[in-house]
C-alpha cells in the first residue's frame, strides 16, 4: 500500500476559486481503481496551505492515477490558481490496525 501525504500551496484569496476544480480532482481520484483514500483538506491556522492525503493499493494504481485526464486538467489549473510549494511524499506501507 502506498501513502502520499504533503501539502500544496496557494495564494488564500484563490482558495475559492480553486474548490470546484479540486472537488472534480477528488471525485475522479475516488472513483478510480486501487484509490483507498483521496482528500484535501485547508489548514485552519495558514490561509492556503492546503493538506493532501492518499493511499493507493500498489504503484501500478498510483501510475495509471498519474497518467489519468483528471490529474492533467487540474495541473492545467495550477497556473491561473497559482498553485505553487507543492511538496508531497510517498510511502510504502503496510496494512492498517485499528488503535
Amino acid at each position: 500500500m502506498l501513502l502520499i501525504v504533503g501539502t500544496i500551496r496557494l495564494p488564500a484569496e484563490k482558495l475559492a476559486a480553486a474548490l470546484p476544480a479540486m472537488r472534480a480532482m477528488i471525485e475522479a481520484s475516488r472513483a478510480e481503481d486501487g484509490c483507498t483514500h483521496y482528500s484535501y483538506a485547508a489548514d485552519v491556522l495558514d490561509p492556503g496551505l492546503v493538506h493532501v492525503k492518499e493511499v493507493w493499493h500498489d504503484r501500478p494504481a498510483l501510475d495509471r492515477h498519474f497518467a489519468s485526464d483528471h490529474i492533467a486538467l487540474w495541473r492545467t489549473s495550477w497556473p491561473a490558481l497559482a498553485i505553487c510549494d507543492r511538496d508531497l511524499v510517498i510511502y510504502e506501507v503496510g496494512g492498517s490496525t485499528a488503535t
